[in-house]
């Protein structure tokens, strides 16, 4: 049986990693270097490495930082922010990261996940999308949160994978960071239409928010979070002890 991912999640601002509430608010955390080589070192399944205001600012993301966090880590690394072109998924990969993650430069150029599955192969592929229900749909939103794209989100999601998307990192805007519980209903309504890895994103605020996401949505592959791992609200080995006497498959 396949196991369930427990991955933390690095939103890095200014070479800072940062966390804030509904994508607001951002507070400073911690160096993403060490906490990237910490992770790395207590169980973390993969890690996810955002430059969340790259695309924002319309530059590249940053690659020094992130060569020096792919250097410390023995894990997966997936990395995103700023990925507009085949050549910036060339440059995040020659910095050490196993996958890129692509948002809003998907949606300025849908072709860009065919060309890059085509040159990379789909398992290198990562569609992140950022969510928010809005006028009674699930809404798709650019620039790290800031702007409603107007797209419809379930559909746009299945249109990334049929264009080459290997797995996909689903954002609720409307749980992220208020820790009350990952958006099931979202999860739910993208993982019945593809048939790639689904990583749950935004919500997580204790280890049962990880049990019931699993027991819930078993077709979902893996539960990501950010403060709850950042400020020792919950530790990586204790959420996998839990998770094995709740039946889980997990990698202890």
């Amino acid at each position: 049986m396949i196991t369930k991912r427990i991955i933390p999640c690095l939103d890095v601002k200014n070479g800072r990693v940062v966390k804030g509430v509904n994508f607001e608010g951002l507070g400073d955390v911690a160096s993403p270097v060490e906490l990237a080589q910490y992770y790395s070192s207590c169980g973390a399944d993969e890690l996810v490495f955002y430059d969340i205001t790259a695309s924002a600012e319309g530059r590249s993301l940053f690659t020094d930082i992130l060569t020096e966090t792919a250097r410390k880590v023995f894990i997966p690394l997936t990395v995103g922010g700023g990925i507009n072109t085949v050549d910036d998924f060339d440059r995040v990969l020659k910095c050490g990261a196993d996958k890129v993650s692509v948002n809003s430069g998907a949606i300025r150029n849908p072709d860009l996940i065919y060309q890059a599955a085509k040159l990379y192969g789909d398992q290198c592929v990562v569609i992140s999308a950022d969510v928010k229900r809005q006028d009674g749909e699930f809404r798709v939103y650019a620039k790290g949160g800031r702007e409603d794209t107007g797209m419809e989100a379930i559909s746009w999601i299945k249109r990334c994978v049929d264009n080459g998307a290997g797995e996909v990192v689903l954002n609720s805007i409307d749980t992220d960071g208020v820790k009350q519980g990952f958006d099931l209903e979202m999860l739910e309504a993208v993982s019945s239409v593809v048939n790639v890895p689904v990583i749950a994103s935004g919500g997580a605020g204790k280890i049962e928010d990880f049990i019931t996401l699993f027991r819930t949505l078993p077709k979902v592959d893996a539960g990501l979070a950010a403060s709850i791992f950042h400020f020792g609200e919950v530790k990586i080995s204790d959420l996998k002890a839990e998770m094995a006497k709740a039946d889980i498959p997990t990698r202890i």
